[in-house]
C-alpha cells in the first residue's frame, strides 16, 4: 500500500535512498570542542537536523503518531460468558483463543481474555459440582414451579384441567380449573423418577401403567365413588425433556371417551373425607388387597394349597377388619348398622377359615362358597349411608359378585 508524503513542501528525495521522504540531512562541521563551565548541560548532538515539523525517524513514525490496537473481540465474549457464568465451557474456549490472537496480532485486550478465562474455569468447577450433588434438580424444580400455567409441567396433584384437543392432545399444553367445572382431567399423583440414562418409552409406559392404577385407590379410597366410565391416562418424560431434568409421570383420571369431560373432583382421601369414613375405608381395603390375590388357575388337586394359602389370608383380612369396627367409636347413627356389618363379616371369616384347613377338594369349595355368598357388597350399604359413602357398588364388583369367582369385593 502506497502512503501519500505529508502536505507542506516537497523535499528532495535522497538521492542513496538513505532517507526515505525525510529532507537529507545537513553534513555536520566537526570543529573543537569548546569547554564547558562545570555543571553546564551540554545538549545530546543528533546524528542528522530535523526539519522543521518533522520529528525524527522512530520517535513518531514517519507521519505522526500510530494509531493504539484495536481491541480483541473475542477476549470481551469471555469476559462477558465468565462474569455472566453462562456456558462457561464456551467463555473458557473463547479465553484460550483470544490470547492466542493477541500474542499474534499484538492486539489489546490480554486482561479481559485471562479474567474471562478464570471465571469460566470457576462457573464450569462450579456446574459439575452443582451436577453431583443435585443442585441441578433443583434449578430444573424452578424451573417448573415458574412454568406456564398452560404447561403440564405446572401440573400438581389434585389439580384439575383442560387441554386443545382433550385427553388425546394435552402432550405438552394443560390449563388447571376449579374441579367443580366440566373438566378434561384430575391429576392422582406424580412420580419421579431416579436419575440416569433414559429408560426409554416402552419402559416408561410400563412402569406408568403399574404404579399409575396401583396408586388410584390412595386418592379415591372409597372405590364405589369412581364411576364406572373414568379411565387412567398418564403422562411420561420424553427423551428430549429426560436430558433436561425430567423425570416426573404424571398419572391422571379422565373419561374413557377422551372427548367427553368431567365434572367435580373425584378425590376421597384424607383431604376430603372425615376420621370415621378414613377408618371404615382403611379396613375394608385389607380385605379388598387380600381378594386381589386369588390364584388365577381353578381349583384342583394339584392347585389345592395355592387356594387354602388364599383363603388363610382373607380369613386374616376379615379378622382384622371386624376387630376395627368392633373397636372404633362411630358416632351415634352409625353404631348399630356397623355393628350388624361386623358380625356378617365374622361369619364370613369362620368360613374361610374353615376352606384354608380344608384337604380335598370338596371341603374346600364346600366353605369357600358360603364364605363369599357371606361378602356381599349390598350387606354394607347400610352402614356406608350411616357414613355418608357412596351407596352403589362398582360395575366390576357387581359383576363379580353375579359370577361367583375371584376378584376384590370391597365391604
Amino acid at each position: 500500500m502506497s502512503i501519500p508524503p505529508p502536505s507542506g513542501p516537497q523535499h528532495p528525495q535522497d538521492p542513496q535512498g538513505l532517507q526515505g521522504p525525510y529532507p537529507a540531512a545537513r553534513p555536520q562541521h566537526h570543529t573543537q570542542p569548546q569547554p564547558q563551565p562545570q555543571g553546564a548541560y551540554s545538549p545530546p548532538q543528533l546524528p542528522y537536523a530535523a526539519a522543521p515539523g518533522f520529528a525524527p525517524y522512530g520517535l513518531y513514525g514517519p507521519y505522526g503518531p500510530r494509531p493504539p490496537a484495536a481491541v480483541n473481540g473475542v477476549a470481551i465474549a469471555s469476559l462477558v460468558l465468565g462474569v455472566l457464568c453462562f456456558l462457561p465451557a464456551v467463555g473458557l474456549v473463547l479465553g484460550l483463543i483470544a490470547l492466542r490472537q493477541i500474542r499474534r496480532r499484538g492486539e489489546r485486550g490480554r486482561g479481559m481474555a485471562v479474567a474471562g478465562s478464570v471465571l469460566s474455569s470457576v462457573g464450569l468447577a462450579l456446574w459439575v459440582v452443582s451436577l453431583s450433588t443435585g443442585v441441578a434438580a433443583d434449578v430444573w424444580q424452578g424451573f417448573k414451579d415458574g412454568a406456564r400455567a398452560d404447561s403440564v409441567l405446572a401440573l400438581r396433584k389434585g389439580d384439575c384441567f383442560n387441554s386443545p384437543g382433550g385427553l388425546e392432545g394435552w402432550a405438552t399444553e394443560a390449563t388447571t380449573v376449579p374441579c367443580a367445572r366440566a373438566h378434561d382431567g384430575e391429576v392422582f399423583a406424580v412420580l419421579t423418577r431416579p436419575d440416569g440414562a433414559y429408560p426409554g418409552d416402552d419402559r416408561l409406559t410400563d412402569l406408568a401403567d403399574e404404579r399409575c392404577y396401583a396408586l388410584q385407590d390412595a386418592y379415591v379410597m372409597d372405590s364405589w365413588a369412581l364411576p364406572d366410565d373414568v379411565a387412567v391416562y398418564y403422562l411420561v418424560p420424553s427423551r428430549q425433556s429426560w436430558r433436561y431434568g425430567d423425570r416426573e409421570i404424571t398419572c391422571v383420571f379422565g373419561h374413557q371417551d377422551a372427548k367427553t369431560r368431567l365434572t367435580g373432583s373425584l378425590r376421597r382421601d384424607e383431604t376430603t373425607l372425615d376420621t370415621h369414613q378414613v377408618t371404615y375405608l382403611e379396613a375394608a381395603q385389607g380385605l379388598n388387597t387380600a381378594m386381589e390375590k386369588a390364584p388365577v388357575a381353578e381349583p384342583s388337586d394339584e392347585e389345592l394349597a395355592d387356594h387354602t394359602e388364599w383363603a388363610r389370608e382373607v380369613a386374616d383380612a376379615l379378622a382384622e377388619q371386624t376387630g376395627t369396627l368392633r373397636a372404633h367409636p362411630w358416632p351415634g347413627d352409625a353404631r348399630r348398622p356397623l355393628a350388624e356389618l361386623a358380625g356378617e363379616l365374622e361369619k364370613a371369616e369362620e368360613e374361610w377359615t374353615a376352606a384354608a384347613g380344608a384337604t380335598d377338594l370338596d371341603t374346600y369349595y364346600d366353605h369357600y362358597d358360603k364364605g363369599w355368598a357371606l361378602l356381599d357388597a349390598r350387606k354394607s350399604v347400610t352402614a356406608r349411608k350411616a357414613l355418608g359413602l357412596a351407596t352403589t357398588p362398582p360395575e366390576a364388583e357387581r359383576d363379580a359378585e353375579r359370577g361367583g369367582g375371584g376378584g376384590a369385593i370391597e365391604v
